[in-house]
Order: C-alpha cells, then sequence, then structure tokens
C-alpha cells in the first residue's frame, strides 16, 4: 500500500521544500530515539519520508509513482540504520545522504556542524542582501529610502519567545536553563567533550507552558517589512551599507543576520565623478575662447553663472570651489571642474575669414 509522506510529516503535497525541511525538524526533535519522548518507529517513519519529498527529484518521482517506486536502499545509498544514527549524533560530519543534507538540518539540533552560530551557541538568522539604484544627486548628497523585504521576521505577538502571552516559562530540563549541553564525541583521538546549544530550548534555557499560537512556538514568521535605510551623502558605486540585526531572525533562542545595502549609482550625462570632486566639459566658439565670456552652465547647486577669461586655451580647466561632492562622513565638498573644448570652424564665411585675416595681421 502506498505510503503518504506528506501525511507523516503533516505537510499539504504543495508544501515548499522550506516547509518540508521545517515539518520534518519538528517531528525529527520530538521522535529522536536520544530525547525523552523519543520514539524509534516513528522516527524511522519521519526520516524516510523526509529523504523522498525532501529531495527534489525523488519528491517529482513519488508525486507521479507514489511510495512503490525504487530508492535505492532504505537508508540514502545502503546505509544501515545504525550509520544514520551515528550520523545524527554527530559522528559524521557534512553527511548528504540520498540527496537530503541531514548534517544542516541536525547540526541546530544537536550541535555539529557548525555553521550559523554565534559563539558556537546561538543560532544566527541569514543575511540579506539588496541591491539600491540612486541618482548622480542622490549619492553626491544623501538621501533616505524606503526598503520593503518579504524576510523572516521574530513574531509580533511573542517577541520572538515562542511562548503564548502571559504564559509561564519554565527551566529547560535538559539544560538546567544553561543554553547549553556537554556531549561526549568519539573520535580517532579518543573521546571529546564538546559544548553545544541546546537542542530543547534552542539556547534559551526556558520553556514557555504554552506555545505562541501565532508562530507555533518558533518564534519567527515570514512577512513583510519596511524600513528606513540612511544613505549617507558622497557614497560610492558598488559601496555597501551594514544594517546589523535587520537580517533573518531564525527563531526562539537565535539572533538576526544582519542586512546589506549595496549602492549602485546611475551615470550622469554631463556629470563625471572623481572622488569628490565632479568634472564635465564645456565647447565653446573660437571668438569666446580670445575674447572671453559668461556663460550659464549646470551645477550640482543648480544653474551657474561660469566665467571664461579671454585667451583661453582648448581643454584648460576652470575650477569651480566647493561646487562638488560633499566628502563622505564630512563637511567639505570637493570641486567642480570644467573642462573647456574649443570648436574651430571648418568652414568659416567670407565675413568671418576677413575678421580672422585681421586679427592674424593684428597679432
Amino acid at each position: 500500500m502506498s505510503k503518504d509522506y506528506y501525511k507523516t510529516l503533516g505537510v499539504e503535497k504543495n508544501a515548499s521544500q522550506e516547509e518540508i525541511k521545517k515539518a520534518f525538524r519538528k517531528k525529527a526533535h520530538k521522535h529522536h530515539p536520544d530525547k525523552p519522548t523519543g520514539d524509534e518507529a516513528k522516527f524511522k517513519e519521519v526520516n524516510e519520508a523526509y529523504q523522498v519529498v525532501g529531495d527534489k527529484e525523488k519528491r517529482a518521482q513519488y508525486d507521479q509513482y507514489g511510495s512503490d517506486f525504487s530508492q535505492q536502499g532504505g537508508f540514502g545509498g545502503g546505509m544501515s540504520w545504525e550509520d544514520y544514527m551515528r550520523a545524527t549524533r554527530g559522528q559524521q560530519q557534512g553527511g548528504g545522504f540520498g540527496g537530503v543534507d541531514f548534517g544542516d538540518i541536525f547540526g541546530e539540533m544537536f550541535g555539529f556542524g557548525g555553521g550559523g552560530r554565534r559563539g558556537g551557541g546561538q543560532v544566527r538568522g541569514r543575511d540579506i542582501q539588496v541591491d539600491v539604484e540612486l541618482s548622480f544627486e542622490e549619492a553626491a548628497f544623501g538621501i533616505e529610502r524606503s526598503i520593503n523585504l518579504r524576510k523572516k521576521n521574530a513574531c509580533d505577538d511573542c517577541s520572538g519567545t515562542g511562548a503564548e502571552k502571559d504564559s509561564k516559562m519554565n527551566t529547560c530540563g535538559e539544560c538546567s536553563g544553561q543554553g547549553q549541553v556537554v556531549r561526549i564525541q568519539r573520535t580517532i583521538l579518543g573521546n571529546m567533550q564538546t559544548q553545544a546549544m541546546c537542542p530543547i530550548c534552542s539556547g534559551a534555557g526556558k520553556i514557555p507552558e504554552k506555545s505562541c499560537k501565532t508562530c507555533g512556538g518558533d518564534g519567527s514568521v515570514t512577512n513583510e517589512s519596511d524600513m528606513q535605510v540612511k544613505i549617507p551623502a558622497g557614497i560610492h558605486h558598488g559601496a555597501q551599507i551594514r544594517l546589523t540585526g535587520h537580517g533573518e531572525y531564525p527563531g526562539t533562542g537565535g539572533a538576526a543576520g544582519d542586512l546589506y545595502v549595496r549602492v549602485h549609482i546611475k551615470r550622469h550625462d554631463i556629470f563625471v565623478r572623481d572622488g569628490f570632486d565632479v568634472h564635465m566639459t564645456l565647447t565653446i566658439n573660437y571668438a569666446q575662447a580670445v575674447l572671453g565670456d559668461t556663460i550659464e552652465i549646470d551645477t550640482l547647486d543648480g544653474k551657474k553663472n561660469l566665467v571664461v577669461p579671454a585667451g583661453t586655451q582648448p581643454h584648460q580647466k576652470i575650477r569651480l570651489k566647493g561646487l562638488g561632492i560633499q566628502q563622505l562622513q564630512g563637511s567639505r565638498r570637493g570641486d567642480h571642474y570644467v573642462q573647456v573644448l574649443v570648436d574651430v570652424p571648418k568652414k568659416p564665411g567670407k565675413k568671418a575669414k576677413k575678421l580672422i585675416q585681421e586679427l592674424k595681421d593684428e597679432l
């Protein structure tokens, strides 16, 4: 008779891989033979279900043919139940059996695997990176941007504790309120004592009598978050702003990861940036170069009058002090440089030729 692996894990058939993983962790945590609530038979059922629907390829076969399709050995390619139990107790590292990475799952539950923790105990949430595009002017003067993210956050109803409001918090019996447990691991060098996060209270040291109804006791919910990010004046293209604690929240007893905002600055039609200075080119005619002129130009501060001195040479630069970009974390500004290009007519008219000839004779 075909087995209903989705029912075994307590998820719907259209559940995402992340939802399946989450359900398996709960069931495995409850039924693991090393736990007071352990049930080896149920743990085997849960493991068998996850090995199939927790793997995308096997899940597709299962959805099409049911549980009678070939699984190539009960515990991941011929691994025995004893091998599997050694892996879940931390005696085999980095284990991916039958396409399923149990090191990731049981590392969080039983204290091996090492990733995603602070100080060897507290679970740390995932870091997030977002990209923000700024105009040239926004990067020059700074701006405050609103960012909308869909991510795992601490549950508002229980403030991330996983406890129902006014629920009594009891000291965890597994770790005696310490949040960590001492385990003995057998290695080729002999028995080694290690300290790991308590798998029962997730390092909190306390267990609520009643779990939060909103998050189911996880302490985290996935929803949308709006936050204001202050982007400082003078920031460079490709720079990152780190917002500590604004990443994903891992759940009870954990700490949120960080949010990284990467800045991209759009090209400007006129201005080019060099450090905190702004550069542009201005084309003038021959008469303006010889006689001088006052020309209105664009700057970061709007329209300004540029005085072109008489006798200006091609490619000469004129400096407008203090009209550049504000220095990052400072009050001073760079300068605005105008490189002058002289447009020499290729085919001047008769009158222009006569005047230029007179000027030539004068010089």
